[in-house]
């Protein structure tokens, strides 16, 4: 079953291209080491901030991940430039 991590956060509208670049470099790392990786979905929301979902083919592919977080630099690099930041997992039952 397919396994989700929503964030959700705002980024200052002068931080977003480097935002952008920062997070590219991320998802191309996290790939890197965990290919269970196949989308990450980056939505502006009416209310400018953003809900950020990362597909993971498994759960226990994602909770890898998760425990290896602290070896990716630029989890906290890409980090810093948001506010407000939150985060949920959860399993896709029905996707059409």
């Amino acid at each position: 079953m397919t396994a989700v991590r929503a964030h959700t956060y705002a980024v200052d509208p002068a931080d977003l291209e480097e935002f952008l670049a920062r997070r590219a470099s991320l998802i191309g790392t996290v790939r890197g080491s965990h290919p269970g990786l196949t989308a990450a979905v980056l939505v502006r929301l009416e209310d400018d901030t953003y809900t950020d979902t990362w597909h993971w083919e498994s759960e226990a592919q994602l909770r890898a991940a998760l425990a290896a977080i602290a070896t990716f630099p630029e989890a906290p690099l890409t980090m810093a430039l948001t506010r407000d930041a939150s985060t949920r997992n959860g399993l896709i039952i029905d996707q059409r």
